[in-house]
């Protein structure tokens, strides 16, 4: 472990569990930066704002700022800021973080025209936004997903995450949603840039295997995955490429590395 330089972790399942944490979390940073360990976020959670992100950590004693998270709404308000610089409509399936970040991004949430459907994780999700969805994808209008994950880990179980969303809409559509976040290396690759270190340098932190250990891979990182949240020793087990390490949580992790 003496090539690890930082880490770049998942929030949901690695951190807390739909905001409970899991473990002593100014224990376990204290140890990182004890051990001169550089560290950013990248999740898949499109609900939240970058500042809500930073506020939540600041409050469980992680001292983080905001240049340090990366989340599915940033980066797919990137991907659309790319294609169209001048801004635009965009409707959206999601959160009040999803649309913030759009809106932060200069486009305007709106059904009239829009220049893509973006669908995330969406506890108010309705038949109505449903429908809305569908009718404008139908129409030609690009389908654009945060994030695949289809479940979401609470302390009483497994919920349906974004994935489900966007699989409600693939059926009344029969189109498949362009995904930007995690398992695609964009956000890993936007945080090793921030932390300035090579990716053979940086282990990846993540619960669930099909998005967060894949993607590290496909970003050239070492992974660890921890098994707070999704994903299961079995199923790590039987994963290929191989994962580096596997822990019970972050910090059976730092003990082992």
């Amino acid at each position: 472990m003496s090539q690890i330089k930082a880490l770049i972790l998942d929030m949901d399942g690695v951190i807390w569990r739909d905001k409970h944490p899991i473990g002593e979390l100014s224990q376990i940073f204290r140890t990182i930066r004890e051990r001169g360990l550089g560290y950013a976020f990248a999740t898949n959670n499109s609900t939240s704002t970058v500042d809500r992100y930073t506020e939540l950590l600041r409050e469980n004693g992680i001292l983080v700022d905001t240049e340090q998270i990366f989340t599915s709404a940033t980066a797919t308000s990137k991907f659309l800021k790319d294609r169209h610089p001048e801004g635009g409509n965009v409707y959206v399936v999601g959160m009040e973080g999803l649309e913030k970040t759009l809106e932060e991004f200069g486009f305007i949430v709106s059904p009239e025209d829009p220049k893509a459907v973006v669908v995330g994780m969406d506890r108010t999700i309705s038949y109505e936004k449903l429908r809305t969805a569908t009718l404008l994808i139908r129409k030609g209008v690009p389908f654009v997903g945060t994030n695949p994950d289809r479940t979401f880990p609470s302390p009483e179980g497994l919920i349906p995450g974004a994935g489900s969303m966007l699989a409600a809409i693939e059926a009344a559509t029969d189109q498949a949603p362009f995904i930007i976040g995690k398992p695609k290396a964009t956000i890993f690759t936007q945080a090793i840039e921030y932390l300035g270190e090579k990716s053979e340098n940086v282990l990846v932190v993540g619960d669930r295997i099909e998005t967060d250990i894949a993607g590290g891979q496909a970003a050239g990182c070492k992974c660890a995955l921890v098994l707070s949240g999704v994903s299961t020793r079995e199923m790590g087990g039987a994963w290929t490429p191989e994962i580096d390490y596997i822990a019970q949580d972050l910090t059976e992790l730092l003990e082992m590395i």
